[in-house]
């Protein structure tokens, strides 16, 4: 008694959790962790040592199987057979490729000094469902496999886990794990009706596609075009929360956007999304877990991260957070979005959202998810709200077609070439330099020749009209 309060005091992390489950059999899937108590999201359900690991040292199938055997050997008789009572989904000949296909079948990562993978007695026992109630986690600091619930679990629940790295769609979540586990999934999830199915694959879909892009962007994104990778991340969250509440991938968005407000020396938004990511971290890992112990220290001085200060551009001061905002007015300003234009208003030709320049409107090669919604049906995807790109002609000319180089409201040049049916033709009488041109839904373009443009090819979206008093266009900023 003595021992485990001292623990609680200088070492918590080092008292295992007390059991709230049972393995017995699960119909489907052989054995299973059932819960047999309430738990709480946030719990701690395991902290468990590896059984038997591997190494990146072992770099053939030889030294892997010698160094299985040699761990094996050392193990307890009931260690062994713990060992060998574990699923194996690939075939063998003898005791070297039965050992081999076990831990294949189930072993989890590790990454920590070399080390890939490892047999966990209970860990190893999690199944798999795509709707998991629980997050798995190699905590490097105390050395242990860990497992969270990431919702409430209910007496006799089964305690799930994700064998896959994200989720997609049903079809691709199959093939996934019918390739690498040998299994088919029966979840909640994956035996939804098909139009349910549908929709859940889209915005999964969105999610993962919105992780490329914003992966891709990297640094030069955050630098160039911070406002943009911002409403890419805040359209992240919204689809994470569509799908459901406290999903995994939230704490990464959240840390993305704290870079990008980081970058820019707007502190009071990044330590909110700091916050943000430390408490679901908390929820997933645990309190002692690395990314918590890494981020905790920043949220007194959010400058001392290294993207700190690129630019000045959007400069807060932490405690220059706002109060008395409703919970969505907040959200508005932590996301810095753009407010609705109201019905009846004149138009703010400055709304960066409705009137975007040329640099910020999406390009026609890719699915541009700030502009665009995913379909899976529909590569080019439809317009998720309105957007119009406004320019004042500064020379125009007919050559084959319709050529236009027109000014935006901040000043840049753009060349556009009409590809609609009679090629502009029918715009060229009345043409002057000085009238405006408005294009609804415009794309850039990269032509041939190496310029960046607008390819015109529906006649109904562009309209010419004749000056008006737009002081807008005059290199003003956006």
């Amino acid at each position: 008694m003595l021992c485990q309060a001292l623990l609680s005091v200088f070492e918590p992390h080092l008292i295992e959790p007390v059991p709230s489950y049972i393995l017995q059999d699960v119909p489907g899937k052989g054995k299973g962790l059932t819960a047999v108590s309430p738990i709480a999201r946030g719990t701690r359900i395991l902290c468990e040592k590896p059984l038997i690991t591997s190494t990146s040292r072992q770099t053939d199938l030889g030294q892997l199987k010698a160094a299985i055997r040699r761990q094996i050997k050392s193990l307890s008789e009931d260690q062994r057979q713990t060992f060998l009572s574990l699923h194996n989904i690939h075939p063998y000949n003898n005791l070297d490729e039965q050992y081999l296909g076990i831990f294949r079948t189930n072993a989890l990562p590790i990454e920590d000094d070399g080390v890939e993978g490892g047999i966990f007695v209970e860990g190893s026992r999690v199944n798999h469902a795509c709707d998991n109630n629980a997050q798995k986690h190699w905590n490097e600091r105390i050395k242990r496999h860990t497992v969270h619930a990431i919702r409430d679990i209910a007496v006799g629940e089964e305690i799930t886990i994700t064998y896959l790295g994200s989720l997609r769609s049903r079809k691709t979540r199959q093939e996934n794990l019918q390739a690498k586990f040998g299994f088919r999934c029966l979840c909640a999830l994956c035996s939804l009706p098909e139009e349910q199915s549908k929709q859940v694959d889209d915005r999964l879909e969105q999610i993962y596609y919105l992780d490329q892009v914003i992966g891709f962007q990297g640094l030069a994104g955050i630098s160039a075009k911070p406002l943009k990778m911002l409403r890419l991340i805040d359209r992240q969250v919204c689809l994470y929360n569509e799908h459901g509440p406290n999903d995994v991938g939230l704490p990464r968005a959240f840390l993305d956007a704290s870079q990008v407000l980081l970058a820019h020396d707007d502190l009071a938004r990044a330590r909110v999304f700091i916050q943000r990511a430390i408490s679901e971290w908390e929820s997933t890992q645990g309190a002692d877990s690395a990314s918590v112990l890494e981020y905790r220290h920043l949220l007194d001085d959010p400058s001392k991260h290294q993207l700190h200060g690129i630019t000045k551009k959007w400069a807060t001061t932490i405690d220059q957070a706002p109060q008395g905002l409703s919970p969505d007015e907040f959200e508005d300003w932590l996301w810095r979005r753009d407010r609705p234009m109201r019905e009846g208003k004149p138009a703010d030709f400055h709304h960066g959202a409705y009137f975007p320049v040329f640099a910020e409107l999406p390009n026609d090669r890719e699915l541009d998810l700030d502009f665009f919604d995913f379909n899976m049906g529909d590569k080019a995807g439809q317009p998720r709200r309105h957007w119009c790109f406004l320019g004042e002609i500064v020379e125009f000319g007919y050559l084959m077609r319709l050529q236009m180089e027109v000014k935006g409201r901040n000043g840049a040049k753009v060349p556009l070439f009409f590809y609609t049916e009679d090629r502009g033709e029918e715009l060229m009488e009345s043409l002057r330099t000085g009238q405006v041109v408005a294009i609804l839904y415009a794309k850039s373009h990269a032509f041939m020749d190496g310029q960046f443009g607008i390819r015109l090819e529906d006649a109904a979206l562009v309209k010419v009209r004749d000056p008006c008093p737009f002081s807008y266009l005059d290199n003003r900023d956006s």
